[in-house]
């Protein structure tokens, strides 16, 4: 019965070149040359005449993970750090294993859709989407469902069982990446201002400080999660986030009845220049709140002849000392420039380095913030500070950490948290209440 569930894993996992996050083959295999000192978008391959049938074979999936941690569960991957023959066939697998009442805790994947079946167990388990909904998708999951986890969106798995449960999960990359979210927010190396983090969850310092001491260097059920480098998109077909167009354009139709993965054309007669146009990014946005910042963004909802051209434009206005807090954008990487003023802003690699790149951007530096990684930009000065950046695709998305994790709808199992953050339920229950 097992082998069944994970045929069936693996084959919802596939995907069509247009969408693949994964380079797409060039020949029959390609297996993985981790000695390479040559390095690349992925790992180099072996030569193909020392390519010998237990490089595409794994063996151990079967053993139990060791669930005697904080959080009561272990993840066991199979990706291409395990199985070289994974190389270039963009899909990889997991093993989640679950003390009674153990949770997987919040986490996305930079790099892969999840699609996960349970094969022993009760498994509660959900997913936020994208701001400004902030809408928690769940379920109950008993022996044998599927479910499935977008790219990029946090998400969970808790055992509401008195006993053991098992799942396994199929991901359409040969290197997913996992952002444990405490994990990267609160324990990265060095780590996050904390002014940054009290700002986004609206606590005082003192609560930011109590998470930090928690220590989060990394779960035991994440440590075998590595990675080969930060994945960035490029404009080739094979790591496209957005369809690649099939005519010169395809403005937008948002009253077509019709859905599809994006939007519908509308009739190129009835296109006119209005639809390549957007008025109005020289105004400053509003940054009354609790930030101190506002974003105003040219996605295809704003401009409707950026459909299918995988590219979109934001502006961001900083008060004094204001901050566009942790975020991540699961559908694009992000270009931004300084326009005025001086920002301080970084980015955070997924498990298990959690490792915190920053730096200090004077007015005309150009910072990338790679796809699906948590992000933030603070200004460090006691005026005004102005940024522009560039999205790679043409509906980003955006998931603000605090806002998804404390103030989805409904919230998420204030369990599930307590045992994320380690923290008692009230730190849980008061910063929820922020949101």
């Amino acid at each position: 019965m097992m082998s069944r569930f994970l045929i069936f894993g693996l084959l919802l996992t596939t995907c069509s070149i247009a969408f693949a996050s994964d380079p797409s083959p060039l020949q029959d295999f390609c297996v993985a040359d981790p000695n390479s000192p040559v390095f690349v978008n992925g790992v180099v391959c072996k030569d193909a005449k020392l390519v010998k049938a237990d490089d595409f074979l794994f063996r151990g999936l079967h053993l139990m993970g060791n669930t005697h941690n904080d959080v009561g569960s272990n993840v066991t991957s199979v990706t291409v750090a395990q199985l070289p023959g994974l190389n270039t066939l963009g899909i990889s697998m997991v093993r989640i294993d679950f003390a009674p009442w153990g949770i997987n805790p919040p986490h996305t994947h930079p790099r892969a859709t999840e699609v996960l079946t349970v094969i022993e167990g009760r498994l509660l388990v959900g997913f936020v989407t994208s701001n400004p909904e902030n809408r928690l998708i769940t379920q109950v999951l008993e022996k044998g469902d599927v479910f499935v986890f977008p790219q990029g969106l946090i998400h969970f798995q808790k055992n509401i069982g008195n006993g053991y449960a098992l799942a396994i999960a199929g991901l359409s990359s040969q290197n997913p990446g996992v952002i444990t979210i405490a994990n990267a927010v609160f324990g990265s190396n060095p780590d996050i201002d904390v002014d940054v983090l009290a700002k986004a969850f609206q606590v005082d310092i003192k609560v930011v400080q109590q998470i930090h001491k928690q220590a989060f260097h990394l779960s035991l059920m994440m440590s075998r999660f590595l990675i080969f480098g930060l994945l960035l998109t490029t404009c080739s077909i094979a790591f496209a986030s957005d369809p690649s167009p099939l005519q010169d354009f395809c403005v937008a139709d948002p009253n077509s009845p019709v859905f599809v993965n994006g939007v519908v054309c509308k009739d190129a007669k009835l296109v006119k220049a209005d639809d390549f146009l957007f008025r109005g990014l020289h105004l400053m946005g509003n940054t009354h709140n609790d930030v101190g910042s506002n974003v105003t963004s040219v996605t295809v909802a704003q401009l409707p002849g950026l459909n299918t051209l995988g590219i979109s434009m934001v502006r961001i206005d900083f008060a004094p000392w204001g901050i566009n807090p942790p975020h991540t954008h699961p559908r694009a990487t992000e270009v931004l420039t300084v326009i005025e003023g001086r920002l301080l802003v970084g980015f955070v690699t997924s498990n298990p380095e959690n490792r915190l790149i920053t730096q200090v951007l004077e007015k005309g530096d150009v910072f990338v913030f790679p796809q699906g990684l948590i992000h933030f930009q603070k200004n460090i000065g006691n005026g005004y500070a102005l940024a522009i950046a560039g999205l790679s695709s043409q509906n980003p998305g955006v998931i603000t950490i605090a806002n998804a994790v404390f103030g989805s709808n409904p919230g998420i199992d204030v369990d599930v948290l307590a045992k994320a953050f380690q923290v008692d339920i009230k730190v849980v229950q008061q910063i929820q209440s922020k949101f």
